[in-house]
């Protein structure tokens, strides 16, 4: 028998002093990727929906981690006290939050990359300059 895609999406919005954070976490066959938006302040319900409607393609989630998928049909009731309990006992969850490292982690090193690019074409433009100068000095005399 063929194996079947799974595909699970969750949204935690929780208070980060001083602001409102959204985490979303995607399960793509086992492999969970998570993408960190701010909302500033308190999103209401139909602003969170609007959002997911209108940005939710535009997201960069963070490089894959493995994940356990968990096989069960719960009440929504329940769900959703589950869900309260799960954020006042520990915010997002800690496989969202490596993951989340990971994309920090990412960042940071294209930003490293960039800025040394930046001061690399920086140092040569000034070592031609300074070239340039000599020639035009040697010129004088």
């Amino acid at each position: 028998m063929k194996d079947v895609e799974r595909l699970s999406n969750k949204l935690t919005v929780y208070f980060d002093d001083p602001f409102w954070v959204g985490v979303f976490e995607r399960i793509d066959n086992g492999k969970l990727s998570v993408a960190k938006v701010t909302f500033g302040a308190e999103p209401k319900d139909y602003e969170v929906q609007e959002f997911v409607d209108r940005y939710y393609y535009q997201l960069k989630f963070s490089p894959t981690v493995d994940a356990e998928i968990k096989e069960s049909k719960k009440n929504p009731k329940r769900l959703q006290r589950d869900a309260k309990k799960t954020v006042l006992e520990k915010g997002i969850g800690t496989k969202s939050q490596q993951a989340l490292k990971l994309q920090q982690e990412e960042n940071k090193m294209e930003r490293k990359v960039k800025s040394r690019e930046q001061k690399e074409a920086e140092a040569l433009r000034l070592f031609e300059l300074k070239q340039q100068k000599k020639k035009e000095k040697h010129k004088g005399h």
